[in-house]
């Protein structure tokens, strides 16, 4: 038996009622769909496959093979899509499998053929043994299609067991050693727990880590755990060039052309043959024509002649090499070359020498920028495929917090965290939705998050998540979601939450800023700034640079400080920095004042006057 003679039958026609009579093949599964799964390991079995199918028929016809209905109406169990599987494969033998078996075996259609023919049986079945318990598989069969007569006869007088036709045919049992393989998806639990497209539980991500203490979080085991968990939008949209700026790129641009698109000269001069230069003697070569960017030379230059060109001017025939201008003496119609002034090739631009036709222009995650735009123009690319904008909601928690316009009552203070907070978001180039201050409410706050969540994919708040008699936020979170909330060892900004909740199906990852001024900024810059990019799609990490300190900084080893300087030039033209003044937490102005941050690491002490220190550069964001 070859694998021309068997056709195969993704079984779909099922009720699903242990899923809540959902239709099971069309359930989410490893990025696809659980029929999709099945389809894509039986197809490369068989000669050509289909499904059974009594619902959403077109959805299962997307995926590129013929669906067939059944026969027998009232949805007569699997037997009824056998039946109609067995009327229309065209082979001589059916496969069959059920489309909520996504790990069925590669080998299924060899094995049950080998034990078919070993047997001279009419149809085999997989069997496996579980926990001591042989287990038979009758929706896993290859079948003689010459059995339909006998199928049909049992649907007509009753009969509903997937196996209680066997009695009337010779059935041969094929052992297969991995049980999981043949593993039925039945409920929405199961369906969670085994698709391996799930993104894993914040648990999961820092039970990767060495040593994990939430009280004690080091930054970049945070920053870690947060690059590890969040997942980039899916959704893409191709936009004119020029809306593209900023944007980021879904997918590779590949150059339809090459770039430059015919050899040409990189200067002007004469474009002439290598072979025409002496070693020894002065070069004489007739002029013969010209040819200009943008109008080519219509000859063929012979031994002997050259050809003026210009800058950009594409190469006229066999001609290999371009001598600049200035070092061409003119004798009537005829230049003259001293030996040696140029060497063959030069001076000659070869097609497709900056792009070739078919590579990548611009790789996929790139934040397109004004000078890419220029590329893709140069290309003729007039649309760019990019992610769609990610959607951030944000607010600030606190009774205290008043909006500008507002009169400040006795201890009240102006919410100044939403500003900042939509100018560093505005910088990356998302889509706002401005939520305002939120009060101290229990009720107030979970219907923020649950209206935020529903409407954004990331959640910025501010305030409302360190350890204090009015802080609901931290309860409400864990209860909607899984959140975590860490005491990572840095200054200013030690209180962090960060996880994902979710309201009425719709999910959002949330980053819970803790609510004093400087401490959101550094906190936004250094968690949540790659998180909100990777969610993008984008790969744009902060690279540090050395710099000079100009003066000593304090410093104990054991946490992460974050400094705000102001770097500049010192006399020797060397980079220096320094701070700008009081580091508290909730000294705005230091903030508006720098134009960097010092990083100073988990295991560095006092710095030095002249020591070097990891700048970063604000560049624009704050």
């Amino acid at each position: 038996m070859n694998k021309e003679s068997i056709g195969g039958l993704v079984l779909a026609g099922g009720r699903g009622t242990r899923m809540g009579n959902v239709d099971k093949g069309l359930q989410a599964f490893g990025g696809s769909t659980m029929a999709a799964q099945v389809l894509a390991r039986l197809a490369p079995q068989v000669a050509r496959a289909a499904i059974n199918a009594n619902r959403n028929l077109d959805a299962y016809a997307a995926l590129g093979v013929p669906v067939w209905p059944d026969d027998t109406p009232g949805f007569a169990g699997p037997l009824a899509g056998l039946q109609a599987g067995l009327r229309r494969c065209g082979t001589d033998y059916l496969l069959t499998a059920p489309c909520d078996s996504p790990f069925l075996p590669l080998d299924l259609a060899a094995r049950l053929a080998a034990g078919l023919e070993a047997a001279g049986a009419d149809l085999a079945v997989a069997v496996t043994q579980e926990d001591g318990q042989r287990q038979v598989h009758p929706v896993f069969a290859l079948m003689k299609t010459s059995l339909e007569p006998v199928l049909s006869a049992y649907l007509d007088g009753g009969g509903r067991r997937m196996d209680g036709w066997y009695p009337q045919v010779k059935v041969a049992e094929v052992v297969f050693e991995d049980a999981a393989a043949f593993r039925n998806i039945n409920t929405r639990d199961e369906l969670d727990r085994l698709d391996p497209a799930r993104p894993p539980t914040l648990a999961e991500v820092a039970g990767c880590l060495s040593s994990y203490d939430p009280d004690a979080l080091p930054v970049r085991d945070a920053q870690r755990i947060i690059r590890d968990f969040v997942t980039p939008v899916r959704a893409v949209e191709h936009v004119a060039l020029r809306a593209a700026l900023g944007r980021v790129l879904a997918e590779d641009v590949i150059s339809p052309i090459d770039v430059p698109a015919h050899d040409n000269s990189a200067m002007d001069g004469y474009a002439l043959r290598g072979a025409d230069l002496l070693a020894d003697a002065p070069t004489r070569l007739r002029v013969v024509g010209t040819t200009y960017a943008g109008r080519a030379f219509d000859g063929v230059p012979q031994a002997g002649e050259c050809v003026r060109i210009m800058t950009g001017g594409v190469m006229p025939q066999g001609c290999d090499s371009v001598v600049p201008q200035e070092f061409a003496t003119a004798e009537g119609d005829r230049i003259v070359l001293a030996p040696g002034t140029i060497r063959a090739g030069d001076n000659r631009r070869l097609a497709g020498e900056d792009l070739k036709r078919g590579s990548a222009a611009l790789a996929r995650g790139r934040i397109v920028r004004p000078a890419d735009l220029g590329l893709l123009a140069s290309l003729g690319v007039a649309e760019v495929p990019v992610r769609r904008r990610l959607r951030v909601a944000f607010f600030s928690t606190g009774d205290e917090l008043r909006s500008i316009g507002q009169p400040l009552g006795e201890g009240c203070v102006y919410d100044s965290n939403r500003y900042t907070i939509h100018g560093m978001l505005r910088r990356l180039g998302c889509d706002l939705i401005d939520m305002g201050v939120v009060r101290d409410d229990p009720q107030a706050l979970e219907q923020a998050l649950r209206d935020a969540c529903e409407n954004a994919d990331a959640i910025i708040t501010s305030g409302g998540v360190s350890v204090g008699a009015a802080d609901y936020t931290r309860d409400i979170m864990a209860r909607l979601g899984d959140v975590t909330f860490w005491k990572i060892g840095m200054r200013p900004g030690r209180p962090l939450a960060f996880g994902r909740i979710g309201s009425n199906g719709r999910s959002a990852f949330l980053f819970g800023l803790p609510g004093n001024p400087v401490a959101v900024m550094v906190s936004f810059y250094f968690f949540a700034r790659d998180a909100l990019l990777r969610m993008m799609g984008a790969e744009a990490p902060l690279v540090p640079v050395k710099a000079r300190s100009t003066a000593t900084i304090r410093k104990k080893p054991g946490r992460t400080e974050y400094q705000r300087g102001i770097l500049a030039h010192g006399a020797d033209g060397m980079p220096e920095v320094r701070i700008t003044g009081a580091q508290g937490s909730g000294i705005l102005r230091s903030m508006s004042e720098a134009n960097c941050m010092v990083v100073l690491h988990d295991e560095q002490g006092n710095v030095q006057a002249g020591d070097l220190v990891d700048v970063i550069l604000f560049d624009g964001l704050l």
